[in-house]
């Protein structure tokens, strides 16, 4: 299966998802999975169309959560066909509300027709590697 993992940072030199997303693919190439991985400032052209299972990573803009970077939106309009991909969204523990942070990227996650079948929030990578083992991207589950 060929899955992405694209993040947002606060900006586009913010490496804090970037680990994560190494830990997703090398728990999911385990699995046998082709993994790419990209950061939705520098890789603002590729499109997601041809992915079986996309991962969506973000950070809260502040504090105190319940927004993510506006890349985020933008990215996934311009992404090409998203409609109905089945996906996961997560977002870094940090602040002082990440469920609500979570939240919010779910929502715009669906706004473009995306089928979220897992989120969470995640405080490090070790977390993420686990959760690459044993996540199931298989269409047929």
């Amino acid at each position: 299966m060929q899955v992405c993992c694209v993040y947002a940072g606060k900006t586009a030199s913010d490496r804090s998802l970037e680990e994560i997303c190494k830990a997703f693919a090398r728990g999911l190439e385990g699995q046998g999975h082709s993994v790419d991985i990209l950061n939705m400032y520098t890789d603002s052209d590729r499109k997601l169309s041809f992915y079986d299972y996309i991962i969506v990573g973000a950070v809260s803009k502040t504090a105190f959560g319940g927004s993510v970077p506006d890349i985020v939106k933008t990215f996934l309009s311009r992404a090409g066909q998203v409609s109905g991909k089945r996906c996961l969204a997560f977002v870094t523990k940090g602040g002082l509300r990440s469920q609500k942070t979570l939240s919010f990227l779910m929502k715009v996650m669906e706004g473009e027709g995306m089928y979220l079948k897992y989120s969470e929030v995640i405080k490090k990578a070790d977390t993420a590697l686990a959760l690459g083992k044993r996540l199931n991207v298989e269409r047929n589950l």
